[in-house]
């Protein structure tokens, strides 16, 4: 049986001489997936490459950069840039709290309005602060509709239907 994953980050550079690696997140969870003890997958072109285990976190300038138990410098992380790093499936936890979704869960959903209009579809998103920004590429041309996940304007996510319902609000949708 083929193990599943599922995407925490994107390794894209070396940080010091010391063996840390500077990590973009993608992750709904990163205090929990970086924590020291945390055992993640290192993907290369979708295959495999290693297993790794975090013994150091910490965020600098909109990155984390962690430290892998056992790559004590530079020269042991270098090959790393680039990859993609993996939480195996049996990993994720399933009990989230009532209208919290794991990113991938909500990524390529249709967006609605509560009028029936088909907007397009969550292309991706990015975590600020308060609250996420989801980015919907428009089924008809134009730049993406940047939806805040706020309850007024998400007002239902169908998981098993493939849908989200909003409430365009004024000057929202141009």
């Amino acid at each position: 049986m083929t193990e599943t994953y599922y995407q925490v980050g994107k390794l894209v550079n070396t940080h010091g001489i010391r063996g840390d690696v500077r990590v973009i997140s993608s992750t709904d969870f990163p205090d929990q997936r970086y924590q020291p003890g945390s055992r993640l997958t290192l993907f290369d072109k979708g295959q495999a490459v290693e297993e790794v285990e975090v013994d150091k976190h910490y965020v600098h300038k909109n990155f984390h950069i962690l430290h892998f138990k056992g790559y004590p410098s530079i020269n042991d992380v270098e090959r790393f840039k680039g990859m993609v790093l993996m939480v195996a499936g049996e990993d994720r936890e399933d009990d989230l709290e009532e209208g919290a979704f794991y990113y991938e869960d909500i990524i390529g959903l249709e967006v609605r309005t509560t009028e029936g209009e088909r907007l397009g579809r969550v292309r991706e998103i990015t975590a600020l602060g308060p609250n996420d920004v989801w980015h919907v590429q428009r089924f008809a041309k134009g730049a993406d509709i940047l939806l805040p996940y706020i309850e007024d304007v998400v007002k239902e996510v169908n998981l098993d239907e493939g849908y989200v319902l909003i409430d365009p609000m004024e000057g929202l949708i141009d």
